[in-house]
């Protein structure tokens, strides 16, 4: 090879190095959730079942809502959220943008996340979204709300319960339909339950079998903080709706809902004792109380579970002009 070709050639390798650097070595962008919320940790797991590494794409680390307005500039291709259904933030999208496509998973996947999390399957059915052509194959979880057992005492904790279920008419979020007597202990399966709330479901009638959490708190609280998530989510207005609920109908407390990385944060920071109240999906709950995944060496032992707030629902959206029909395209 003489020295000429030579040159061009390594002109050629520096060239495409170049562009790969600039591609980000060619992955795509996908937004994945603020990091400590639990749309951070299940995007990765959904990942993980199809075999794609944190070496394989650009990892956005955003709440919903940033990464919503990031598909609709351009600059992410995938974003994974764990929201209700229908989401508000996903249906603002369709109405800017016009090509909003879902993305569903396969049974391999969801048999892998079922093996692995505490998420199970959930159809989306084609109706929930003018955009789908059909129904999306997806898993599910469970939001619930979450009390700190060092401020919370038992009056307080029967009250929060009580005015969950039977206020909840006056909560406009669409995903308050689901704070019914009914789906009153969905998610709380192997959680230890606030005695007040306990005694407040019992009296309607349910059967309790949770193991009862031990109380630290013995004088009622008047100023709580309740975290919720990011502001594109669906927790942050649904929280500051039952924040204000709350005010309304139980004497003498005031409620103040703080936007937070949701799940994850909110149960790290009410073992630290800097939240009354969090939301959280039931399946980090577990972790937290059992010291497992995220909490690992670092369980939650002032926490207990008060009500069910929505079935949380993984969707994953991007546009059409991607060309992503699944995510193994990528």
């Amino acid at each position: 090879m003489n020295r000429m070709k030579f040159v061009r050639i390594l002109l050629l390798l520096v060239s495409i190095l170049f562009v790969l650097a600039a591609c980000g070595g060619g992955g795509k962008n996908i937004a994945i959730g603020p990091p400590a919320s639990e749309t951070n940790t299940a995007s990765t797991l959904i990942l993980e079942a199809y075999g794609i590494g944190e070496e394989d794409y650009n990892a956005y680390q955003e709440g919903f809502g940033d990464a919503a307005d990031g598909v609709q500039d351009g600059n992410i291709d995938i974003s994974i959220g764990i929201l209700g259904l229908p989401a508000g933030s996903i249906e603002s999208l369709q109405a800017t943008a016009g090509d909003v496509k879902m993305v569903g998973l396969s049974d391999e996947a969801i048999a892998y996340i079922e093996e692995n999390s505490g998420y199970r399957r959930y159809t989306i059915p084609q109706d929930t979204y003018d955009f789908l052509e059909s129904d999306i194959e997806t898993v599910t979880a469970y939001a619930i709300l979450m009390a700190n057992t060092d401020t919370i005492d038992e009056e307080l904790g029967y009250q929060l319960a009580k005015s969950m279920v039977e206020n909840a008419n006056e909560n406009t979020h669409a995903q308050s339909e689901h704070m019914t007597l009914e789906n009153a202990l969905l998610g709380a399966e192997g959680l230890p339950i606030h005695p007040g709330a306990k005694r407040y479901y019992e009296e309607q009638g349910l059967t309790v079998d949770n193991p009862v959490a031990e109380l630290t708190a013995t004088d009622a609280k008047t100023e709580l903080i309740l975290g919720t998530g990011s502001q594109g989510g669906t927790y942050y207005p649904l929280g500051g709706e039952m924040a204000n609920i709350w005010n309304n109908n139980i004497d003498a407390i005031n409620v103040t809902n703080t936007e937070t990385g949701a799940s994850i944060e909110n149960l790290v920071s009410i073992s630290n004792g800097d939240l009354d109240l969090g939301m959280t999906v039931h399946v980090p709950a577990l972790a937290a109380i059992n010291g497992e995944a995220d909490f690992a060496g670092n369980k939650v032992e002032n926490t207990a579970f008060i009500g069910h707030i929505y079935p949380e629902v993984i969707q994953i959206i991007t546009r059409e002009n991607t060309d992503i029909d699944s995510l193994d395209d990528l």
